[in-house]
């Protein structure tokens, strides 16, 4: 009898590819992950997982691989992950119809990773989101930022992780970040095009979603602007009862307009003095640590849930206890030589503390870029309410020795 198989379309290094593969092992499938560049993903190797290099933008190299593999294995769900090319998940989907397999509409993946298509649809839908304009050059972008009135925020219209993406307070700092953009330094998933928005303030909120049920909400902060980088995230969000529905209504009313509804999502709002408007809709599951921190709050493995979505098996949403979680993100506050990063030991055992990571190792050069791939580790904590998840963090994140030398000036 052939080996059941799940098929992982990329992984991912710092997030959840690990995670996914842990959970078909305990559902008692073999993981096999087809990646472009397999040595990027440490945990494979570490593992000792299957993996196959293979161009995953080739649609028809992928359908031929998971032929050649249906003849050793019987391939029981095709997944993926969407790192920072969201294009990889419209793939999976590509390849679950082909073979038949549960996943989700390609279609209604690609609407939604055009990010300016998607702010159609959902304008379309009646949901209250930012101003926005759609520009290609300098000129039109500028225009746009006038029209809307700064401050405006400046984001591709193709991409994830905060990547390119900008607070603009003035026409200057308009003109800047689009010549940044546009000049060849940012690296674009699809035709250059950028999508100008209207600064929404106020207090930030992210549904995490699995089907058309709303499994709960986390509140985070960011990091210092102009940049949009996590600091800190806690879940469940302390809301009324009354701000939760509100924020569950419209993130389904979000699915509707985009033609989501199979398997996670997660949608991020922020809450104005005008109401609340939806930021973007993710049609993937948050990235790490989001998953963990439903896990340790709500007892909910969205991971494991997904997987079993993922071979036609029925999923478990119901919450088995209530905790409140956090994450505080280890930022670098400089560019420079990381001479120091000690004490997650010390930080691991404070009671409470369910992980501490770090990313990158002493002797690292560190230059921040403006999005996640500036955090360099994470803590996490629980426990049965907000106040004291705070005071574990800080008591655990102030045993953590941090040390940044600053590049030489030019000339030194």
């Amino acid at each position: 009898m052939a080996r059941r198989a799940l098929i992982l379309v990329e992984g991912h290094q710092r997030g959840n590819g690990l995670r996914y593969v842990q959970a078909a092992q305990r559902l008692g499938l073999t993981p096999i992950t087809l990646s472009a560049d397999p040595a990027q993903y440490d945990y494979l190797a570490a593992e000792k997982l299957e993996a196959i290099r293979i161009d995953t933008d080739n649609l028809d190299e992928l359908i031929l691989e998971c032929s050649r593999l249906r003849a050793t294995y019987d391939i029981a769900g095709i997944t993926g992950f969407a790192g920072d090319d969201e294009s990889v998940y419209a793939t999976v989907g590509k390849l679950c119809r082909h073979f038949d397999l549960p996943g989700p509409n390609p279609a209604s993946i690609e609407r939604c990773c055009d990010k300016f298509t998607q702010r159609q649809l959902l304008a379309e839908a009646g949901v209250p989101m930012p101003a926005y304009r759609l520009a290609a050059n300098v000129l039109e972008v500028e225009r746009s930022a006038a029209e809307i009135g700064p401050p405006v925020i400046l984001k591709p219209a193709v991409g994830s992780g905060s990547c390119g993406v900008r607070l603009c307070r003035n026409i200057d700092e308009v003109t800047e970040h689009t010549t940044y953009l546009l000049g060849g330094k940012h690296i674009w998933r699809a035709s250059p095009r950028i999508l100008v928005e209207e600064f929404a303030q106020g207090p930030y909120y992210c549904a995490e979603i699995m089907g058309n049920e709303v499994i709960g909400i986390s509140a985070a902060e960011f990091g210092r602007p102009p940049h949009f980088v996590f600091r800190a995230c806690t879940f469940p969000a302390a809301l009324t009862d009354d701000e939760h529905e509100r924020i569950a209504t419209v993130s389904l009313s979000c699915l509707r307009g985009l033609g989501l509804g199979w398997g996670p999502a997660c949608i991020e709002f922020r809450r104005t003095k005008r109401g609340l408007v939806v930021i973007e809709v993710n049609p993937r599951l948050a990235g790490a640590p989001g998953p963990q921190l439903v896990e340790l709050a709500y007892g909910v493995d969205l991971i494991s849930e997904h997987v079993k979505l993922a071979i036609g098996e029925e999923c478990n949403l119901r919450r088995k206890h209530l905790q409140t979680a956090a994450a505080q993100f280890l930022l670098p506050d400089r560019d420079g030589l990381l001479d120091c990063i000690d004490g997650g030991s010390r930080a691991a055992v404070v009671s409470g503390v369910s992980e501490v990571k770090f990313y990158v190792e002493p002797n690292t050069p560190i230059v921040r870029k403006g999005d996640y791939r500036d955090w360099i580790g994470h803590v996490i904590a629980a426990s049965p309410d907000l106040a004291q998840t705070e005071a574990i963090l800080q008591r655990a994140v102030d045993l953590i020795d941090l040390s940044i030398t600053p590049f030489p000036a030019a000339g030194e």
